[in-house]
């Protein structure tokens, strides 16, 4: 297999202005399932920061009193005592919207000035499109003294209440707004990756060329003063990324984003970037057996073309799809904004797929439904990402976003042949927790034909439970068949212009949007 047959060339990233390299070999990739598992592993990795240490972190959302395990430390006060131990951090936030929008604008300010207080900086930035976010989420390690300790962790998991669950869905005693449906602890299914080796330079580098942007983090005057009086606005320059750690594992890692194309380009995405795009429609283009995606939002017909595509040009491949069953979003305009994309998507996906589509939401053992969070995507069990995307044009155009794809050097000797051992390992963990299935009974997954129909049977048995009354026990399994999202003709015509201009806008150069290309 060559690698260029998966991962994107430099040229084919489209973005001349960067200095990332295409990808990067030789290290070491472990999946963190669910944030009370990385926010464990976190602490730990804090705890050891020292003097002359380096912590950089982006995040979209940073709640400074999140509990990193039940017992503590907050995200703030972890951060804090690294920085007190001499360990240089530096934070970027999204200033985000107003509070009354359910955002985060006081949140990350609190969070921001706990790091200001003990001599670390995390600067409140919208250096985005106008309206539109900085949703990466990683966070980075760096040690002066022993290398083979640095570590970076990318995906989608925010330093943020709610995001603190594990397998079994109980939810994070600190809960963030959420609609009723997903009650007093909403459940929460998500992921982030632990990556060691030379890809973690290249993290670092993403995080400082947003750092070093000339842009000023705020266009507000008020909001400027304010930072200015605050002492949120200084920006002291960062020492240059050191050399890469050292090889760790036997994965290649290449490092995709978005970035939008505005007025004032970025100094190091000009015209934007769209590698995300890029990156699924190269992969699509190969898939021959099974599509698993887990996904919160599933939107745009431009975005879900390249699926389509694929699904009527093999006969053969099936595709998994994991969404929430109601959107983060309950009022009376947000909801259906949130659905009327996906009724679209669902809708092209099955007309192009017809029964060898299936979508799924997932509850827990009590019945409540589990907020999907995830970003994952696996292709017959040999490219996988994991980031902080969801599969719309928001994410794929709009939003700043940053995932991570792997492939693994190493051939997975399991039948059917042709997988590599990370990527099918990490479809068969997500797979056999959605069906209750037990470590030592993950192989049965291994054939895509047999996952695709376990899934079926698993959701088949759960819903009939529901219909008939929950008679009898509980079957095995989170899975529900997804309903497909209905909505009226006034519904429509009243959330679209929100949906188009809002919930899910096109930030492409106005040729590219014209052609329908990314």
């Amino acid at each position: 297999m060559r690698i260029q047959d998966w991962f994107l060339t430099g040229e084919e990233r489209g973005n001349a202005a960067t200095e990332l390299e295409p990808w990067s070999e030789g290290n070491e990739v472990r999946p963190l399932v669910h944030g009370a598992a990385y926010f464990a592993e976190l602490r730990t990795c804090l705890e050891q920061l020292g003097k002359d240490d380096l912590l950089l972190f982006a995040d979209w959302r940073g709640d400074p009193d999140e509990r990193l395990t039940p017992e503590g430390p907050s995200v703030g006060a972890a951060m804090a005592a690294a920085a007190r131990r001499g360990a240089l951090v530096r934070g970027l936030i999204w200033r985000s919207h107003l509070d009354l929008l359910r955002f985060s604008s006081a949140e990350n300010r609190h969070l921001g000035q706990e790091i200001e207080n003990t001599g670390g900086q995390a600067l409140l930035d919208t250096r985005t499109a106008v309206g539109g976010s900085h949703h990466q989420k990683f966070v980075i390690l760096r040690h002066d003294r022993d290398p083979e300790r640095d570590v970076a962790f990318v995906g989608g998991i925010d330093l943020c209440h709610s995001r603190r669950d594990d397998a079994s869905h109980a939810g994070d005693p600190q809960r963030a707004p959420m609609p009723d449906v997903y009650g007093p602890r909403p459940p929460w299914h998500d992921i982030q990756l632990a990556i060691r080796g030379p890809a973690v330079e290249q993290v670092e580098q993403v995080f400082c060329e947003r750092w070093d942007d000339p842009a000023p983090e705020t266009r507000d005057p008020l909001r400027r003063l304010r930072d200015h009086l605050g002492r949120l606005d200084d920006a002291p320059a960062l020492p240059r990324p050191g050399p890469p750690p050292p090889p760790a594992g036997h994965h290649r890692v290449q490092l995709l984003r978005t970035y939008p194309a505005r007025r004032h380009g970025y100094p190091f995405a000009p015209d934007g970037e769209r590698s995300i795009a890029h990156a699924y429609r190269k992969v699509l283009a190969r898939a021959r057996s099974l599509i698993y995606l887990e996904d919160q939002y599933l939107w745009s017909t431009d975005v879900i073309e390249p699926f389509a595509q694929a699904l009527e040009r093999e006969p053969e491949l099936r595709m998994i799809v994991v969404v929430p069953r109601h959107p983060d979003q309950d009022g009376w305009l947000a909801g259906p904004a949130s659905l009327i994309g996906r009724a679209d998507a669902l809708h092209r996906l099955r007309r192009a797929g017809g029964d060898r589509v299936a979508v799924y939401d997932l509850e827990n053992h009590q019945g409540v439904p589990v907020y999907v969070h995830a970003k994952v995507c696996v292709v017959d069990d040999v490219w996988a990402t994991v980031g902080s995307d969801n599969v719309n044009l928001r994410s794929w155009t709009y939003d700043s976003e940053l995932s991570c794809a792997v492939l693994d050097e190493r051939e997975d000797p399991r039948p059917p042949a042709g997988a590599l051992r990370f990527a099918r390992e990490l479809r068969l963990s997500l797979m056999a927790e959605h069906l209750d299935l037990p470590a030592e009974r993950y192989d049965d997954l291994c054939d895509p034909v047999t996952a695709f129909d376990a899934f079926a049977r698993s959701a088949s048995a759960l819903e009939t439970w529901h219909t008939s009354g929950r008679t009898g026990p509980r079957p095995p399994g989170r899975l529900r068949p997804h309903p497909a999202p209905h909505l009226s003709r006034l519904q429509k015509v009243l959330a679209l212009p929100l949906y188009r201009w809002a919930v899910d806008p096109d930030g492409r150069p106005p040729a590219l949007r014209r052609s329908r290309d990314f």
